[in-house]
């Protein structure tokens, strides 16, 4: 080993003399280099060599790829262009004892793909030693032998050629033998023993000459022998072989012990003298032991599985030897004949990888490489893919496919391909094999979101909390990580001139909708929210919905009494006719509730009255009857504490207070004063004198009111419909309904109110009923600083 690496690093020198480029009209390299060089040793700059930029060898994916050799022995450096020795290049295993050593490596760019081949020529240097098969060399020769007889010697062998090749045998100075050196036809020396002096058996029996082989590398290597010389008597005949080159043919799967050749040898001798035996001359270390020979018969078999992708040939010589030691030696030429024993490989050369969905219709996505071993008609390989996807091979340089889209690619439909790419030579029987390619699908925002439901609906309670939950909208994007990431938002809008984020807010992340303050049923019963799904794409898209907001009502509101007006500063009083029968009509009550539904269902009831049995309230309508007809024995005043219930839950409730006279005419009643709130005396002359002038003026006044009530019925505002009682407008609130069935204003009455020409201080409203005519007069006194009132 020492005296290989000083000769590899004393060839260190020869390596720049003998390296050189040969560029092909295709562009394709040579180079020269010794064998057995170190692993990293530069053999040539291929940038340099091939005219090609330094920075295009990584961004073209340069690399070395081997041609039908599982072992690349050389690599190249991205980022000198240098091609380096990446392996233990050994001339003498790889091409034995070939005189030229060629190994084929191929360069392949991508983007574009192209191929180059790089021949690389292996030289040889003197790192083996000659050797012997046998340390000891024997020879029995008769004394009777002639001077001259030539004795051949075992052939020493050098696994190196040309001038590292055995060159020379020598022998040591002696008196009995001299040493001619033959060359061989077909190449390489021997040596022969030629005898210049008879032997003498009874001087000595036995002769001691040291062989030595001499090779002519730089330093010369040498190897020896010791021939040991047995005197006997003369064998005058060597054997002599059949065929001086045997040639036969197998194929590589051929069984062990399969019978390759026989070989024959005679010899012209007698009994010990003529018996042959055969065997192999010196055997390369790579052919040791594949065949065996029959030192008897001299049949050749098989003694070891043969490959043909791994030698094709085999070149061995053989012996034949007597019984006394004369030799002769025939040539066995055994070619391999290749079967198709090896399946195609595929190699994933490269892969983009995820494939971007909106990828154009034939863009190259991938490179395979489908190597057969085999040769001839074995090495044809047919590729295609299996199964149906947007993809197909394309054929490219020798045997390099491109994989290319053929369809739309859609994520959201198939994320994910396995692509089995099939290959199947074209031997007999064929023999194929598959590789799975992985590609993904990379998301590209393609997709706005999508709410589950066109619109939505959310109801809510008027009255509810800041912050309550209102709804929830969920929209689905099908797009990956932040392309589907979806992001909610209120879009601008007004609900009673405020803007909607007064109103509600949407959580951005949820989409859940919250009430930003209290809702009013009686401000408004609805409105409508959009809102904006936005996903987090580049371009972002975006899709609206409509949420509809429905406020329900909730018992909140009291009921509000219209008529009679509410106790204060004032009060009213009416008069019921001495004749009046039993469910006589006196007066009505009339409330609204703000309220809707069932919360304004509104109920009447008497829960106090100066006479318990005289008068009853309608539940629902609210009119005020006689129970009975009225007697001499009931009090002339007759006070009643009415309550209005509505029918929320929990219900709420109003109180008033009706005050009623009975009486036929205002002269019978000089004690109304005694109801009437105390006032300044200061006023009491100027009072006197109205309630003077309105009685005198009673019946001009009566007939007025008459015409007047069908002139202004047509024209006087009605509460909600026909037959209800008619309140002056500055007694109805705003946005007051009612609702059907209530009975809260319905009547067979119709009432209708009238002002005198002066203040409000005074005022006389008249009753019709319109199946019994009759009239009566209602005095309405309100204390505003004017002292007491009297009627005469």
């Amino acid at each position: 080993m020492e005296q290989k690496a000083c000769s590899a690093l004393g060839l260190i020198a020869v390596l720049e003399i003998f390296s050189l480029v040969l560029h092909s009209a295709i562009g394709d390299v040579s180079y020269s280099f010794p064998e057995e060089m170190k692993r990293g040793l530069i053999i040539g700059n291929l940038a340099k060599d091939m005219g090609l930029e330094v920075g295009d060898l990584a961004a073209r994916k340069a690399r070395m790829e081997t041609d039908k050799n599982s072992k690349r022995y050389c690599d190249l450096n991205l980022s000198t262009g240098d091609v380096i020795v990446a392996d233990r290049i050994d001339r003498e295993g790889l091409c034995g004892k070939k005189s030229s050593c060629l190994l084929i490596q191929e360069l392949v760019l991508e983007d574009p793909l192209e191929l180059h081949r790089i021949s690389l020529h292996v030289q040889d240097v003197n790192d083996n030693s000659p050797q012997f098969k046998k340390n000891a060399i024997k020879f029995e020769i008769r004394e009777s032998a002639d001077k001259g007889s030539r004795f051949r010697l075992d052939e020493a062998y050098d696994a190196d050629i040309g001038l590292n090749a055995i060159q020379e045998y020598s022998i040591e100075e002696n008196e009995n033998f001299n040493l001619n050196v033959v060359a061989k036809s077909g190449g390489g020396k021997y040596s022969e023993l030629v005898l210049k002096k008879e032997l003498d058996r009874e001087q000595k029996k036995e002769l001691t000459v040291v062989l030595v082989a001499t090779d002519g590398g730089s330093p010369q290597r040498s190897g020896t022998a010791v021939i040991l010389v047995t005197v006997l008597d003369a064998n005058d005949n060597a054997p002599v072989f059949s065929q001086a080159v045997y040639k036969t043919s197998l194929p590589e799967n051929s069984p062990l012990d399969t019978a390759v050749v026989t070989v024959s040898a005679t010899d012209a001798d007698e009994g010990v003298n003529g018996n042959v035996s055969y065997e192999f001359d010196h055997v390369s270390d790579e052919n040791n032991n594949v065949f065996s020979i029959d030192s008897t018969s001299g049949e050749v078999k098989v003694s070891r599985m043969l490959d043909y992708e791994e030698k094709t040939s085999y070149e061995m010589q053989i012996t034949a030897k007597d019984g006394l030691g004369l030799v002769s030696s025939s040539t066995l030429i055994i070619e391999v004949t290749d079967v198709n024993d090896n399946a195609p490989v595929i190699s994933i050369k490269s892969l983009k990888n995820p494939v971007p969905e909106n990828i154009q219709l034939g863009t190259e996505v991938g490179l395979i490489n489908v190597q057969d071993r085999d040769s001839d008609s074995n090495e044809k390989v047919r590729c295609s893919i299996q199964q149906i996807v947007p993809f197909k091979l394309v054929p490219s340089i020798k045997n390099y496919y491109s994989v290319v889209t053929t369809g739309q690619l859609d994520r959201e439909i198939v994320s994910d391909y396995n692509i089995t790419i099939s290959a199947t030579d074209e031997g007999s029987p064929p023999l194929s094999s598959s590789k799975t390619v992985h590609l993904s699908v990379a998301d590209i925002n393609d997709n706005p979101p999508v709410f589950e439901e066109q619109s939505y609906s959310a109801y809510v309670s008027e009255n509810n909390k800041a912050g309550s939950t209102l709804c929830s909208v969920t929209a689905r994007d099908p797009d990956w990580r932040q392309n589907g990431t979806v992001i909610y938002s209120l879009l601008p809008g007004e609900v009673n001139g405020a803007p909607m984020s007064s109103y509600v807010s949407v959580n951005g992340d949820t989409g859940v909708i919250h009430a930003v303050r209290s809702f009013d049923y009686e401000q408004f019963r609805s409105f409508k929210v959009h809102v904006m799904a936005r996903d987090n794409g580049s371009p972002p898209l975006s899709s609206n919905v409509s949420i509809s907001v429905f406020v329900s009502d909730v018992n909140d509101n009291s009921p509000q009494i219209l008529y009679p007006a509410p106790e204060g500063s004032s009060f009213m009083t009416e008069l019921v006719p001495k004749a009046a029968h039993g469910g006589s009509l006196v007066s009505k009550v009339i409330s609204v509730d703000a309220d809707s539904g069932q919360n304004a269902w509104l109920s009447y009831y008497i829960v106090k009255s100066t006479d318990p049995g005289l008068f009853t309230i309608g539940l629902h309508s609210g009119e005020i009857r006689t129970q009975r007809d009225i007697s001499e024995a009931d009090s002339m005043k007759q006070n009643l504490i009415v309550a209005v219930k509505d029918n929320g839950q929990p219900p709420l409730s109003a109180t008033c207070a009706m005050y009623l006279l009975i009486s036929d005419n205002l002269a019978e009643v000089p004690e109304l004063k005694d109801i009437s709130y105390e006032e300044k005396n200061s006023n009491l002359t100027s009072y006197l004198i109205i309630a003077l002038v309105c009685v005198s003026t009673f019946f001009l006044t009566f007939i007025i009111i008459i015409l007047g009530v069908r002139f202004c019925r047509r024209r006087k505002p009605r509460l909600l419909f026909d037959g209800a009682v008619a309140i002056p407008g500055a007694y109805l609130p705003p946005n007051y309904a009612d609702v059907d069935g209530t009975g809260t204003l319905r009547s067979s009455y119709n009432y209708d109110a009238y002002l005198t020409t002066g203040s409000r201080t005074s005022d006389f409203k008249f009753f019709v009923n319109h199946n019994n005519v009759w009239l009566f007069g209602h005095y309405l006194f309100f204390q505003s600083g004017f002292g007491s009132h009297t009627v005469s």
